[in-house]
């Protein structure tokens, strides 16, 4: 029989391999752009810096004080956006974008013709 166990306890344990890590805070961010929810976001970095070694670690990595990354950790009054730059940086990981789903197909034609237009001259008058 399965040894059933914490489910945090889980996900650090998995959470602890690099690429596991990174596939994780993409389907947090993923969710983030759909249902919103900073605070999602922030659990899941605590989740992966626990699991990557904990605050002191990366703390050192970064080159900041433990205590002022837990205060960046935990306090939903700092920029999400720069929570994230901090932490990633010092997990060694890095922000990306990337195109989403676009719901009209036609947006990025219908961006290059207006381009298109707006550089036409104009005739004198």
């Amino acid at each position: 029989m399965r040894k059933m166990g914490i489910w945090r306890d889980y996900l650090i344990e998995v959470l602890a391999d690099r690429d596991e890590a990174i596939g994780y805070l993409q389907a947090i961010l993923d969710d983030y752009y759909i249902y919103g929810g900073p605070t999602v976001v922030l659990r899941a970095l605590e989740t992966v810096v626990e699991a990557q070694g904990g605050v002191s670690k990366l703390a050192k990595q970064a080159d900041m004080d433990p205590e002022m990354l837990s205060k960046v950790l935990s306090n939903e009054d700092t920029p999400l956006i720069d929570v994230l730059g901090i932490v990633l940086k010092a997990l060694g990981y890095q922000l990306s974008i990337k195109p989403s789903a676009c719901e009209n197909a036609n947006l990025e034609a219908d961006t290059l013709q207006t381009a298109h237009v707006a550089e036409r001259p104009t005739a004198p008058e």
